[in-house]
């Protein structure tokens, strides 16, 4: 605390008067701070040596902003639906992550270096001392702080340096840029837009797109080999992840239906004193065949994959969040942060061959929830 009395401080009349020095000063003095050192680090002004260190400053602003600016082109504009490696266009698309990564990184660390080297070469590197005391803060005290702050600022000289101040505009606006372009640029174009339509979010490829269609449960086996799921080919308690196949489909329809991330389904064979206690989910009774049930594999909390099925407790575990639901109440969710059941796909047995078909499409968006969705 100041040891100054109350006649010795100024009154506010005298210290609207005073010069900004006066009051740096004087806030040293009533702070107890004691400035051992505060070198100018340029004492000649305009040298080469000084004007090197300020384009070098300049340089890498400059460098961030440029490097925030090629993030938020990539960002918005570069090639980012999926592409096969067997496809034109596949070098392009392999690169956009890389890109986002490089231009962020180099942005953030273009600017920390630049400030560093502006704190290294133009601030003063005062050495000083000071008696710390409790209380708050009088109006003589904020007045000086402050006077203190604005001289910090002058003695920095960055002021009188517009090269800088310009690039630094230039790096740290581009920044905020593109921290507000990771969030907006989603919504450039409306994901919905096109809802109703067969890649929309209200469909997925086990719709039937045309009378008499059948779109039958296929394994991914990793090869061409065409493998169909029949109602005795699954022991008692056994699950198996099934795609949607038609008759049809070529190899380019095959390895697109297995991209979609809407494609996968839980098919699941209970055991026979388990399916005698299953409760049904209201207007989907006749959704499953005998001890078979089929489920989509996407969380409805956050879209993971849900692919693992406990036999003994009849549960289905989503892994990423631990959300779990019961196979034997309509695939609710029991536990976890899911809140919606997981979408049922209707199914029967084709009778002319004997594999699974399905009746039709899911009644209900799968996944996630967003704005449009009413279930």
């Amino acid at each position: 605390m100041s040891t100054d009395k109350p006649e010795d401080l100024p009154s506010e009349e005298e210290l609207a008067q005073m010069s900004r020095e006066d009051l740096v000063k004087l806030g040293s003095k009533l702070d107890g701070v004691e400035l051992v050192e505060y070198p100018d680090p340029w004492p000649v002004k305009g040298t080469r040596a000084e004007r090197r260190a300020e384009r070098q400053v300049a340089f890498w602003f400059a460098l961030s902003g440029v490097a925030g600016l090629a993030f938020v082109v990539a960002f918005i504009w570069w090639p980012a639906k999926y592409v096969a490696p067997d496809k034109d266009g596949y070098f392009m698309y392999s690169l956009y992550t890389p890109v986002l990564g490089l231009t962020l990184g180099l942005m953030i660390l273009a600017l920390g270096i630049g400030v560093l080297n502006y704190t290294r070469k133009f601030i003063p590197h005062e050495l000083a001392v000071q008696q710390r005391h409790d209380g708050g803060s009088s109006e003589l005290d904020k007045a000086t702080v402050l006077a203190n702050l604005a001289d910090a600022g002058n003695r920095s000289t960055i002021a009188r340096r517009p090269l800088i101040k310009r690039s630094l505009g230039f790096g740290g606006g581009v920044l905020g840029l593109a921290l507000v372009a990771v969030p907006l640029g989603g919504m450039l174009r409306n994901p919905h837009a096109q809802s109703a339509n067969k890649d929309g979010l209200l469909h997925t490829p086990w719709q039937h797109t045309k009378k008499g269609e059948k779109v039958f449960l296929r394994r991914a086996t990793g090869s061409d080999d065409i493998s169909l799921v029949r109602p005795e080919d699954m022991d008692a308690g056994s699950m198996e992840t099934v795609f949607p196949y038609r008759k049809t489909d070529t190899h380019e329809d095959w390895a697109k239906t297995i991209l979609r991330g809407d494609s996968p389904v839980m098919l699941i064979r209970l055991r026979p004193q388990d399916a005698a206690r299953v409760i049904q989910h209201e207007g989907q009774e006749d959704y499953h065949y005998g001890d078979f049930y089929a489920y989509t594999k996407i969380c409805s909390h956050l879209g993971c994959p849900t692919s693992l099925y406990e036999q003994r407790s009849n549960r289905i575990l989503c892994p990423c969040h631990q959300s779990q639901f019961d196979a034997l109440q309509y695939a609710k969710p029991v536990f976890g942060p899911a809140t919606r059941k997981l979408a049922q796909l209707p199914i029967t047995v084709d009778e002319e061959t004997g594999y699974f078909i399905s009746i039709g499409d899911f009644n209900e968006p799968i996944g996630p929830a967003y704005w449009e969705r009413k279930s």
